[in-house]
């Protein structure tokens, strides 16, 4: 029986959802998709000055939403069929355990597969739009983005379940930041791998706190990510360790000059962050209580990019 606690919302069902475009609409986790969008406008600032396009930008932030839509329904799919979201009796919903859109019956399981690869679809057919008016260095951006939205949790790869999810939600979101740069300024440059950074390891800490309700589930269907293999205690580390890597990146490209001294600003972000890991310690025996730090931590990911953007922008235009 599932003790999530009575604040967080009702999970989805047919008898809420009775026409089909609110049901896919909603199978997308819509409102987890924002981080994408903080994503890109840090892409953006970070090319300000190459010039800007906003019909360029608007249709790359429109393939990256609908690239981070298409992975979120397929890894419902995966996670469908290795049984984890199934077994998730401990799920903070709408933040762990998955859309539970298979598990209760508002989607088939190849009504979802078939979502997620027409969004994949969508996203090739407007990436190579954008190749054509761009360059084909977005090619391998764009190459590299699906396929690592797809091994995250489709079999035989199933890389989160081999303890490389946290590689991969910091290397998918990283491209996203690099995507946006290259869409204006026509070159590939180390610029948006560097600003980005802060950015993905804050994303990546998402994944981390998530995975601690889903901890139970994720042993019995055999996702052996680095929350599952180590005991709770331990595993709360990692949420330091890589909150203080991201706090360092940014504090080492502002001394290498990489970024101007007013970057410093967005560290405000590691504050929700580091209270979100005090919350950790004291309830890593508790997931159940976890939800307020999840909310701190996804304030966070998106706090700091948001800042950085502003101050970027800021910058270009003194």
């Amino acid at each position: 029986m599932n003790s999530r606690p009575a604040s967080l919302p009702a999970e989805p069902s047919v008898e809420s959802l009775p026409h089909p475009l609110p049901r896919y609409l909603l199978a997308t986790r819509p409102a987890f998709l924002t981080i994408t969008l903080a994503g890109c406008l840090l892409g953006f600032a970070g090319a300000l000055d190459a010039g800007f396009s906003w019909p360029l930008a608007a249709l790359t932030l429109l393939l990256a939403l609908a690239a981070h839509a298409g992975v979120n329904v397929l890894n419902d799919y995966y996670d469908h069929l290795n049984g984890t979201d199934a077994a998730n009796t401990e799920r903070l919903f709408p933040f762990t355990g998955g859309s539970r859109f298979i598990q209760n019956g508002v989607l088939t399981p190849r009504q979802m597969l078939a979502w997620g690869l027409v969004l994949f679809a969508l996203v090739i057919a407007g990436g190579l739009w954008l190749i054509d008016h761009t360059g084909f260095g977005l090619f391998w951006i764009g190459l590299a983005g699906l396929l690592i939205g797809w091994a995250y949790s489709a079999p035989p790869l199933k890389l989160n379940s081999r303890g490389l999810g946290e590689i991969c939600v910091a290397a998918g979101f990283l491209l996203i930041v690099a995507g946006a740069d290259f869409v204006q300024r026509g070159a590939l440059t180390a610029t948006p791998w560097l600003i980005g950074l802060p950015y993905a390891l804050l994303v990546t800490n998402i994944l981390y706190i998530n995975q601690f309700p889903d901890r139970a589930a994720d042993l019995l269907a055999g996702k052996r990510h680095w929350v599952a293999r180590l005991a709770p205690t331990a595993a709360a580390r990692g949420y330091w360790l890589i909150l203080a890597l991201a706090a360092g990146s940014l504090l080492g490209l502002v001394a290498a000059a990489t970024l101007p001294a007013l970057a410093l600003v967005s560290l405000l972000a590691t504050l929700p962050a580091f209270k979100a890991g005090r919350e950790l310690n004291a309830f890593t025996s508790q997931p159940a209580r976890l939800a307020p730090a999840i909310r701190l931590t996804i304030v966070a990911a998106h706090l700091q990019p948001v800042l950085l953007a502003g101050i970027l922008a800021w910058t270009a235009r003194s």
